[in-house]
C-alpha cells in the first residue's frame, strides 16, 4: 500500500468530457444502456441485461439499497423571493427515525438565497390526501457552509410522507435542467427501500428485474446494505493533491446477516454494486481493524485517512469481518449504524471486494481514484475507449463491469 497517497496529484485523474457526452435523461429501458467490460487487461463492450453471463458463477453482488429523497423543499415569501432548503441529513437523529416523525424535526441543510431569509419562519400550506397541512420551516444557526433548520407541520403526516409531497427529487447539478416527473422514477433503483440519500447509487440504475432474474437464474447471490449518498459524492477535487481534499462522511446501515453473508462469501468473488457499497463493506473491514486494538469501540467511525494510519494493524478480511459480528453480540445489535469518511485512493489494498460494477464517473473525483486503486491506470483506456465509442457518461449513463 501506498502509505503516503496525500501527495497523489488530481490533475493526474483528469480527462476531457465534452457537454454532449453527458446522459441529460436515461434510456427508455434500464437495461438497454451499454456495458465497458474490463477484464485482466482486456476491453470489451455489451449491453447491460447481458451481465448475469459476463459474472463469475459463484459470485455475491452486494447492493446498496438507499432511496433518493424529495430532498428539495422550496418556500416563497409573501415578496415573492422563493428560498430553497435542501435536506442534507437529519441533525442528531437517525435517519429512519427523522422520517417517522409526525410533528416536528430537525434537519442540516443548504439554503438557497439565504440572503432573503431575515428572520422568522417560512411557512406553506400543502394538500395531503385532501386535507390541508401548514408546513414551517426556521432557521437556527449555520454549521460549515450548511445551516440547522427545524421543521414543524400538523396533521399527524410522517415527515417522510412530508416531503415526498413537498420536495422536488435532487438531480445532479451537471445534468442542468430541472427535475420531471418520470425522475421520480427513473432516479430511483428498482430496489430502493431505505429513505436518506440525497444522490442515486447511480451503478444500481441498470438493473431491472428482468435482470435480477436472469442473476438467479444463474444461481448468483445477491445482497442488500444501505449508505445514505450525501450531496458530498458530486463534488470534484479542487486542490491539487488530494491529501488537501476533505471526503465527505455518510452514513451506513447494514445488518448482521449482511456481514455474515459477506464473511461466508469470502474466498469467492465479491462484487459491488456501486463506489458507495465499495465504501461500505471496506469501512467494515477497517471497524474490525480498530476492534482488534479496542474491542470497546462505542460506535463505528471511519475516518479519511485510516486505512493508511492503520495499515500496520492489518488483519485477514475474515477476522476483521468476525470482530465486528463480536461486537454485535457483545452490544446486543442487530444492524451496524456508524458512518464513513474513508478516501480510497490509488495504491489501497483491497480486503473485500474483487471487482466493481459502476458508472463513468466525473473528471478529478474521489470516485475515479476509487476505481484507479482498483484497476490501475487501465482507467484511461477504459475511459479513453468509452469516449471513443459513443458511451454515455455520469449518473444516466452507461456503465461498466471491472474484473481486474
Amino acid at each position: 500500500m501506498n502509505t503516503n497517497p496525500k501527495s497523489i496529484a488530481i490533475a493526474d485523474y483528469d480527462y476531457p468530457l465534452p457537454d454532449d457526452r453527458i446522459a441529460k435523461f436515461p434510456l427508455d429501458r434500464r437495461d438497454h444502456s451499454k456495458l465497458l467490460i474490463y477484464r485482466a487487461g482486456s476491453i470489451s463492450e455489451s449491453r447491460f441485461d447481458h451481465i448475469p453471463d459476463l459474472l463469475p458463477p459463484d459470485a455475491l453482488l452486494l447492493f446498496n439499497n438507499t432511496k433518493v429523497i424529495h430532498a428539495r423543499l422550496f418556500f416563497r415569501k409573501p415578496t415573492g423571493s422563493t428560498i430553497e432548503v435542501f435536506c442534507l441529513e437529519p441533525y442528531q437523529m437517525p435517519v429512519a427515525q427523522s422520517f417517522e416523525q409526525t410533528a416536528q424535526c430537525t434537519w442540516t441543510c443548504f439554503i438557497g438565497n439565504n440572503k432573503k431569509w431575515k428572520e422568522g419562519p417560512l411557512v406553506r400550506e400543502l394538500d395531503l390526501g385532501g386535507q390541508r397541512v401548514t408546513f414551517s420551516a426556521t432557521r437556527r444557526q449555520a454549521v460549515g457552509n450548511a445551516w440547522i433548520v427545524d421543521f414543524a407541520w400538523d396533521g399527524g403526516f410522517s415527515f417522510a410522507e412530508l416531503i415526498d409531497r413537498a420536495g422536488v427529487i435532487p438531480l445532479p447539478p451537471y445534468l442542468h435542467r430541472e427535475a420531471r416527473s418520470s425522475d421520480n422514477e427513473r432516479y430511483q433503483t428498482v430496489y430502493a427501500l431505505h429513505q436518506g440519500s440525497v444522490a442515486a447509487p447511480t451503478a444500481g440504475l441498470h438493473f431491472s428485474p428482468e435482470v435480477f432474474d436472469a442473476l438467479r437464474a444463474k444461481g448468483i447471490a445477491t445482497d442488500f446494505i444501505t449508505l445514505h449518498v450525501g450531496a458530498g459524492t458530486f463534488k470534484p477535487v479542487s486542490t491539487p493533491t488530494i491529501g488537501e481534499h476533505e471526503m465527505h462522511v455518510e452514513k451506513i446501515e447494514m445488518a448482521r446477516t449482511n456481514v455474515e453473508t459477506i464473511l461466508n462469501h469470502l474466498g469467492h468473488p465479491v462484487i459491488p454494486v456501486g463506489t458507495t457499497t465499495v465504501r461500505t463493506i471496506e469501512s467494515v473491514y477497517w471497524f474490525g481493524v480498530k476492534l482488534s486494538q479496542n474491542p470497546r469501540l462505542e460506535a463505528m467511525h471511519i475516518l479519511q485517512w485510516d486505512p493508511y494510519e492503520l495499515e500496520t494493524l492489518s488483519i485477514s478480511t475474515q477476522e476483521a469481518y468476525r470482530n465486528v459480528l463480536q461486537w454485535m453480540d457483545d452490544n446486543d445489535l442487530d444492524h451496524l449504524d456508524g458512518d464513513t469518511q474513508l478516501m480510497i485512493a490509488p495504491g489501497y489494498k483491497y480486503h473485500v471486494i474483487s471487482g466493481l460494477i459502476t458508472n463513468f464517473h466525473q473528471p478529478k473525483s474521489t470516485l475515479l481514484l476509487l476505481v484507479s486503486a482498483l484497476i490501475g491506470d487501465a482507467w484511461k483506456d477504459c475511459y479513453r475507449y468509452a469516449l471513443d465509442h459513443q458511451f454515455r457518461f455520469l449518473s444516466y449513463g452507461d456503465s461498466c463491469l471491472f474484473l481486474p
